[in-house]
Order: structure tokens, then sequence, then C-alpha cells
């Protein structure tokens, strides 16, 4: 059980320590709204990615099959997505500027959208059902530790995106007057923008 502790632990922080593009955005987001909101947008990212843990230990290679025929426009879509958000952000930082009401997003809509994009990026899948089927394919895992293996790797996701949603918040507070949320949003809708094109560059070179 030990072993799988660590495992999943491992993998969770394998997974959500690179900074892209969903990273900014959950940074971005909260800086723009509150903490409550980040920690709920961070809550979908850990939950998406607990769900691929859960689909890579119960489908191993089976899964992999199935996803990576469609990994393609499945990176796509999630590039779309991240591209119409940051668009979003942008305009929104535009018209706070020029004191028109702008409907701020709630926690619950961030816990699905971050949870949708994520879910939409075949990497998350591909990644523990490589893990899990390169350490454990010779091998009968029972199922507890199958479970804690999960539970780890959502649980360090989580705490990696509740770190980010904390900076965020910090980031909000410090710059709390309109220019500087407003060059803020701008900065991490280009950066996201860039790494969504990064992406599309990536898939389309496939």
């Amino acid at each position: 059980m030990t072993g799988a502790l660590v495992a999943g632990l491992l993998a969770g922080y394998g997974i959500a320590i690179p900074v892209g593009a969903v990273a900014t955005y959950l940074v971005a987001l909260t800086a723009r709204t509150s903490l409550k909101t980040g920690l709920a947008a961070s809550l979908g990212v850990a939950t998406a990615d607990g769900v691929y843990a859960l689909v890579a230990v119960l489908g191993g290679a089976a899964i992999a099959g199935v996803i990576t025929p469609v990994a393609g426009p499945l990176r796509l879509l999630s590039a779309a997505i991240l591209i119409v958000l940051a668009v979003r952000g942008a305009v929104q930082a535009l018209r706070k500027t020029t004191t028109r009401p702008v409907t701020e997003i709630g926690a619950g809509r961030a816990y699905l959208s971050l949870l949708g994009i994520t879910l939409v990026n075949p990497t998350t899948v591909v990644y523990f059902t490589a893990l899990v089927v390169g350490d454990r394919a010779a091998t009968a895992v029972p199922v507890l530790d199958q479970a804690v293996f999960v539970l780890a790797a959502f649980t360090a996701s989580a705490s990696w995106q509740a770190l980010l949603a904390g900076g965020g918040a910090l980031l909000g507070r410090v710059l709390t007057g309109p220019r500087g949320r407003l060059v803020t949003a701008l900065v991490s809708s280009a950066v996201i923008t860039a790494l969504a094109v990064r992406l599309v560059a990536q898939t389309v070179a496939l």
C-alpha cells in the first residue's frame, strides 16, 4: 500500500507541476475573481486527473488504444477552448476598464470549466496509462492498492492546483488597481493563446 501511495503522489505531481495553459488560466482566473473560485477551479483540474488515473488503473492499455487514434482532434479541441477562454478573459478585462458590468464566474462554473478543459486533453490519460502499464503490467495489483494510487494522484494534483490558486489570489491582492488587473489579464491571455497555438503546432507536426 505504501508503494501505491508513493507512486500515486509522484504521478499526481508529475502531471500537475509542469506549467501549461491550464495552469496559467487557473492563476489568472483566481487573480480576477477570488480564492474561493480559484480553489473550485483547482478541484476541477484535480478531479479530471483523478478520473484519468482511475481510467488508467481500470482500463490499462485498452484505454490507451481507444484514446490514441483521437488524441490529435482532442488536443485541437482543448487548444480551441483555451483560446476562447483567453480571448474572453481579455475582453472582460477591457470591459471592466470602461465600467461596463461584467458577470463574474462562480465557483460551480469554475469547477466545471476547468474539469471540462482538462478532460478533453488526452495527455493525462496517456500519461497515467503509460505509468500503470509500465510499472504493473506483469503483476496483479490489489484493488486497495489501486484505490490508494488513484486517491494519492488526486490529492497530489489538488494540492498543487490549490497552491497555484493561492498564488493567483495573492497576485490579485497585489494588483488591486484597474490598470494592474488589466495588464495581468492581457498578459495571461497572451500566454494562454501562445501555449494553445504551440499545442496545435505540435499536434499538426505529429
